[in-house]
Order: C-alpha cells, then sequence, then structure tokens
C-alpha cells in the first residue's frame, strides 16, 4: 500500500511497517488515526442523505464531528 505523508508524518517508516505487519497478520486494513475522532451523532434525515450517496457511490461513508 502506498502511503501519503503529508497528514501522517507522524507515523515513522517503522511505524508503517508494524502496521502493515499487523494487517497481514490479521488480515484486514486498518487506518491510523492521530486523534481518535468522534464519529457524529446523525438525525434520520441526514443518516439517509449519507445512505443514498454510499450506495449512489458504491462506498462505505463516515461521519465525524467537526474539530
Amino acid at each position: 500500500m502506498n502511503y501519503d505523508y503529508t497528514y501522517a508524518d507522524y507515523v515513522n517508516k517503522k511505524g508503517i511497517a508494524e502496521i502493515q505487519t499487523l494487517e497481514q497478520d490479521l488480515g484486514l486494513t486498518l487506518l491510523a488515526y492521530y486523534t481518535p475522532p468522534a464519529p457524529a451523532e446523525l438525525s434520520d434525515d441526514q443518516l439517509k442523505k449519507v445512505n443514498a450517496l454510499e450506495n449512489k457511490l458504491c462506498v462505505r461513508l463516515v461521519a465525524y464531528g467537526k474539530h
């Protein structure tokens, strides 16, 4: 996996290698966050809009509150 260091410059190459090793061991993809974000609490209307866009784009979206 290629990493963009622009926003993740706090994870050095050794840390990335450790994450990749754990990904291989678990058979999963891991995402690293500098500050754990809190998922946003969505209204029913907001959730419907997010779900509609997910279905249209065939992706999963996660909504976070602004800091």
